[in-house]
């Protein structure tokens, strides 16, 4: 009997949540008594961190760069989604933005950063732009790459039935893309929170990232180290949600319950063809 849902959710929460628990600890034990400047115990960073979102100093930077990540990923995820699903669909048009989209992954999108700031400003749009121009590659060629590998007997049996070109876009080639697209969103995720850090590093007068630079400036290390950390947990925060937005979704992919071989009865006579 498969296992339900729910379930399997929370012993995969659980698995992702192990082991930094214990990487946390070891921190706490190692550091215990440290005299290090650059290097305080981590019981110290932790009550700076504490501090900074009780008494609200962290809280709008958390916020601002919250919503950042949030919005450029979701723009990301629409626009790579949408394009990738039409880019895969139709063979020529793959083969013809192929070399344009190669190329666009392997420019770093940090190089973007001066000019979107000399042309954009230091605004909360241009860090969201930046974002979701980041983050679009991986989402769009996996998704490319996804609606690529549906089984061809699948788009014959949808085409035999008549079904519409944009329902069988819909309900036949996305579902059996999600997987893989699942898969750019998470790699997505992780360029989003490294570009946020360095979009509010380089231009920003709020945010995690201008905290850290502003801390780091002061030699306010706790803090340095502090906001670091909640950076982290940020990321990791977003990383498991999506984790459990992907078991919901695809139940279907998680969940698959085991093949097993019909084995025949002990009992059971094997029919005769000496009658034919």
């Amino acid at each position: 009997m498969a296992a339900h849902p729910s379930g399997a959710l929370w012993k995969s929460l659980l698995h992702q949540l192990w082991l930094p628990a214990l990487v946390l600890a070891i921190l706490v034990l190692a550091t215990a008594g440290s005299t290090s400047f650059y290097f305080p115990p981590a019981t110290d960073v932790l009550a700076t961190l504490w501090r900074g979102l009780v008494h609200g100093e962290l809280v709008s930077d958390l916020a601002f760069s919250l919503r950042n990540i949030v919005l450029g990923l979701a723009i990301a995820t629409v626009v790579g989604i949408g394009a990738g699903l039409v880019i895969g669909e139709i063979p020529l048009l793959r083969r013809a933005t192929a070399p344009l989209l190669d190329f666009a992954r392997a420019v770093p999108t940090v190089a973007f950063v001066p000019v979107i700031i000399l042309t954009l400003g230091i605004g909360s749009g241009p860090k969201i732009f930046l974002i979701a121009l980041g983050s679009l590659w991986p989402i769009l060629l996996n998704t490319i790459s996804g609606v690529h590998g549906v089984n061809p007997a699948v788009h014959e049996t949808a085409r035999s039935y008549r079904i519409p070109w944009r329902l069988r876009l819909t309900k036949v080639v996305l579902p059996g893309a999600l997987p893989q697209i699942f898969a750019g969103v998470r790699i997505a995720l992780s360029i989003a929170v490294v570009l946020m850090v360095v979009s509010e590093i380089y231009g920003s007068p709020v945010g995690l990232g201008n905290y850290i630079l502003q801390s780091g400036s002061s030699f306010a290390v706790p803090e340095t180290w502090a906001g670091t950390v909640l950076i982290g947990m940020l990321g990791y925060g977003l990383s498991v949600l999506l984790l459990a937005a992907e078991h919901v979704l695809l139940g279907w992919y998680h969940q698959r319950p085991p093949r097993t071989r019909r084995t025949k009865p002990r009992n059971e006579v094997t029919p005769s063809c000496s009658g034919i």
